[in-house]
């Protein structure tokens, strides 16, 4: 008997590996950042994503991680930083060459200090003056939505559950879920605010609807659809900035700068008696 269960376990387990169906670049995993950039080039971007024949400036990309939509994003969705997806699509866009002002330039900072330290080689070429100016500055930012018209607590993405006909049996098993986001570009000179996009991106949830004719109705359909939904708000948020971004370029392409008389910080033109 002993043997026999023995058998068991191992053919469960040999069957269970046999199942594995790993993919590399699985389409289900994808957000709408996809593909990759090289400098100017770029690889299996988003077909969808606006882009420019020449860069415009240098451009660092700097999230405020004391605001509350950024403290919900990691908190409460458990995602990460932006910053590093809107760097890719910002190169694959190639309207602005982004410069690292985050963790890539504690590590610079740091390889500079061991060259001051006299630990790098003489021949490191880690000199002063090397580095290369932020032109400008991206700055984003995630709007909350309300999960219906009527009102309701706020949150970052709205989940709204479908109810009414033929769908009245599964009500609350398929999830609309949206994002709203923006995006502002800033001179760094002049700390001036060239232009700021907004965009947004909905998504609906079908996954729970799997379990739909299996036994105890929806259990075994919330497991099949969980998977999804984990990942379901970073996909929508990705979107969004996505969205954002095509905006702010086709802001960018159509750019003139404004213009107060007597010029800019001189005290303007409303008067106060």
């Amino acid at each position: 008997m002993k043997n026999t269960l023995i058998g068991v376990a191992c053919l469960t387990s040999l069957l269970l590996s046999a199942c594995s169906d790993m993919q590399m670049g699985a389409t289900s995993a994808k957000t709408t950042a996809t593909g990759s950039a090289g400098g100017e080039t770029s690889q299996n971007a988003n077909a969808g994503l606006q882009h420019c024949s020449a860069s415009l400036g240098t451009v660092s990309i700097v999230e405020d991680t004391s605001a509350p939509w950024y403290g919900m994003l990691t908190g409460q969705y458990q995602l990460g930083s932006t910053v590093p997806v809107l760097k890719l699509l910002v190169q694959q866009s190639n309207c602005f060459v982004v410069v690292d002002r985050g963790r890539g330039l504690d590590a610079a900072m740091q390889e500079r200090a061991l060259n001051d330290s006299g630990e790098l080689r003489s021949t490191s070429k880690m000199h002063k003056g090397q580095m290369v100016a932020a032109d400008y500055t991206i700055s984003p930012s995630i709007t909350f939505s309300n999960r219906n018209a009527g009102g309701g607590a706020a949150g970052l993405l709205a989940f709204v559950p479908v109810v009414g006909g033929a769908l009245a049996g599964v009500a609350g098993t398929m999830k609309t879920q949206e994002a709203s986001t923006l995006l502002t570009l800033v001179d760094n000179r002049s700390s001036v605010q060239l232009a700021a996009a907004e965009g947004s991106a909905k998504n609906i949830d079908y996954g729970m609807l799997a379990g739909l004719g299996m036994a105890g109705g929806g259990g075994a359909g919330a497991g099949a659809g969980g998977a999804y939904a984990n990942t379901a708000q970073g996909k929508v948020i990705v979107a969004a900035f996505t969205d954002s971004l095509n905006n702010l370029i086709n802001a960018v392409k159509q750019y003139k700068a404004q213009s107060v008389k007597g010029g800019l910080g001189t005290g303007g033109t409303l008067q106060v008696n």
